[in-house]
């Protein structure tokens, strides 16, 4: 947990565009989400990472934290890296949105979808995050990510696991980790979650791990 949870400020290499950036997110009134989240949660990983992690919005425990992947899917994530052979510590990790959001249930934070409204406002600062760091690989968790990167409707299984260039970087398209949680019974989570794996060892051919 304590390298997961490292500080930006610890993090050596960061150019000033990027520093600036983090710094400006906290400040965000791009859109409403502010309003109701307890802190933007910017991106997190060493300036010079190969593989960049994008997903959809901070959850429930990466809003009250101030750290992306930090609850259940960043467990399911960080075994799945390991299993793939991928160190997170050597991967930029972020999320298309940077503010957390919900409805409530009684005390219960649900998550919800962010809309097209909500991520193109957000797409300023995932532009400078990706234009800053310049991964070689870019996995995109889920189809919010996906959608938000590639712009355009994105079909998982469509597109889940081919390379697609995309500039100087190659996107490889995958389910969001939080998918395998929601999964009914445990034939399917360990059928979905090695299908998961598999996709982030096609990353780790790419990068030549």
């Amino acid at each position: 947990m304590a390298e997961r949870a490292r500080t930006r400020e610890a993090v050596a290499g960061w150019s000033a565009a990027l520093t600036e950036a983090a710094a400006q997110v906290a400040e965000c009134r791009r859109c409403g989400l502010w309003q109701d989240a307890t802190q933007a949660v910017f991106g997190e990983g060493p300036a010079d990472a190969p593989l960049m992690l994008i997903g959809e919005v901070p959850g429930d425990q990466e809003d009250q934290a101030g750290h992306p992947f930090v609850g259940p899917a960043g467990q399911v994530l960080d075994h799945a890296l390991a299993a793939a052979g991928l160190d997170r510590a050597r991967a930029y990790v972020t999320n298309a949105v940077k503010h957390f959001k919900f409805t409530r249930q009684g005390k219960r934070r649900l998550h919800q979808r962010p809309d097209s409204g909500e991520i193109t406002a957000c797409r300023v600062w995932l532009d400078i995050e990706r234009a800053e760091i310049r991964p070689r690989v870019t996995v995109l968790l889920g189809a919010t990510a996906a959608g938000a990167v590639l712009r355009r409707a994105v079909t998982i299984s469509r597109t889940r696991g081919r390379p697609i260039p995309l500039g100087d970087t190659t996107a490889l398209v995958t389910v969001h980790p939080s998918y395998l949680l929601r999964l009914p019974d445990a034939a399917a989570k360990r059928r979905e979650y090695a299908a998961f794996v598999a996709d982030l060892r096609r990353a780790a051919a790419l990068l030549g791990a």
